[in-house]
């Protein structure tokens, strides 16, 4: 048997992390952790986390190197590993300096685009990418894909994760089309109109997905799913023209691919994310067990609809940016990301979201005309932030007066 692949988790106390230790506690003898990285805010689940997995280097975002040292010798206290002392990393860079120290395999589940220069470190040293952070491959775009070898980009996202599965039915030349599911989040089936007065408590209420505040608010506004376009585009070299998204409300059917023979390919689960967190560690291999699998023995329907581009006009503007590539991508994501923080916040409509992420790139002029680069898009970002803020103030303003 060979020994274990050693893995660092990026984003170890979020949805993401937490399952992917729980796929990893129950296969010890294929994974064992090396590094766990995280943002600070919970650093009590992260020192439980580091003991438990005696994992060698344990990385924070923001905090006092004191505090936590502090809760790891805690932890390593309740536990009785007293003697447990890990390297411990503190400051923004210290999620980069994790993912370039050469695991075997690198999952990162960082939420947004802070996660491009981790991604490009883990790259860089050699390591297979199991990438849920979605965001650093659309912002980075071609400084990603040229970083990458063939094949080092594992899909977690359970749409990416599918496509990659179905596509191990034929060569690349036989491929028609990439067919992506998306749930319809908690307002499939309402017009424009009725998602105006929409709360932030009924955007957070997704009906199959347990995610995060900010990627569940761009479901519900499929922003999540305009992103995933670009992302596929980027993974799989399919131009957008042969990408469709479809609304799937049960989300078993994670996404299909249709060949040039008129056969589809799908792949089909309960909707549980271990599955595609256990094929990004162990790919190309499966893990017996991951998740459960469909029940066959009782009747079940399954639906596909249209999507309604008028009431979710998101992925429409995501395939616009996505083709206008340079630094677009990373106005998008980052204008959507203050966007959302004020409508979470009370302060726009739901509706307000996208129309002013759409004005943010409508105004964009691309600076910077060479390759790119991680200054161009943190510049980018930092522009559409700004504009965004400025944008959303008139927006809340007319909210008021209205």
């Amino acid at each position: 048997m060979s020994s274990p692949r050693s893995i660092a988790i990026l984003g170890s106390t979020g949805s993401i992390g937490t399952q992917a230790i729980d796929v990893i506690s129950r296969n010890a003898d294929r994974f064992h952790v090396t590094a766990l990285s995280a943002g600070g805010a919970n650093l009590a689940l992260l020192a439980e986390q580091a003991v438990a997995l005696q994992a060698e280097q344990v990385a924070v975002a923001s905090g006092e190197r004191e505090e936590v040292s502090a809760a790891l010798a805690a932890a390593a206290a309740r536990a009785g590993h007293p003697a447990y002392r890990p390297e411990v990393l503190v400051g923004p860079e210290a999620g980069t300096a994790v993912a370039g120290a050469g695991a075997d395999v690198v999952l990162n589940g960082i939420t947004g685009s802070i996660g491009l220069r981790p991604t490009l470190a883990a790259l860089e040293a050699g390591s297979t990418l199991a990438l849920a952070n979605k965001e650093s491959l659309i912002v980075g775009g071609p400084l990603v894909k040229a970083a990458a070898r063939p094949g080092q980009i594992v899909p977690v996202d359970s749409e990416h994760s599918a496509l990659a599965q179905c596509l191990r039915g034929g060569r690349v030349e036989e491929v028609a089309r990439l067919v992506v599911t998306a749930s319809g989040g908690p307002f499939r089936g309402r017009s424009r109109a009725e998602l105006a007065d929409v709360t932030p408590e009924q955007a957070l209420a997704h009906p199959t997905w347990a995610m995060g505040p900010v990627v569940t608010t761009n479901s519900a506004t499929l922003v999540n799913k305009g992103l995933e376009v670009i992302e596929a585009h980027l993974l799989f070299d399919i131009p957008f023209d042969r990408i469709e998204v479809v609304v799937h409300p049960q989300s078993v059917v994670h996404s299909m691919v249709e060949f040039t023979d008129g056969s589809t390919l799908a792949q089909a689960s309960p909707p549980d994310m271990r599955l595609p967190i256990a094929l990004g560690l162990g790919w190309p291999e499966r893990v017996p067990g991951a998740a459960p699998a469909c029940d066959w023995t009782q009747a079940a329907t399954w639906e596909f609809f249209p999507l309604d581009d008028e009431a979710f006009p998101a992925v429409a503007l995501a395939r616009h940016v996505g083709t206008e590539g340079a630094t677009y991508p990373a106005v998008f994501n980052a204008a959507n990301e203050e966007c959302v923080e004020a409508f979470l916040g009370g302060r726009i409509r739901f509706v307000d979201i996208v129309d002013t992420v759409a004005r943010v790139v409508e105004e964009h002029v691309v600076n910077d005309p060479g390759a790119l680069s991680v200054e161009s898009v943190l510049r980018a970002e930092s522009w559409a932030r700004a504009r965004a803020r400025e944008v959303l103030g008139l927006a809340a303003r007319e909210t008021v007066e209205s």
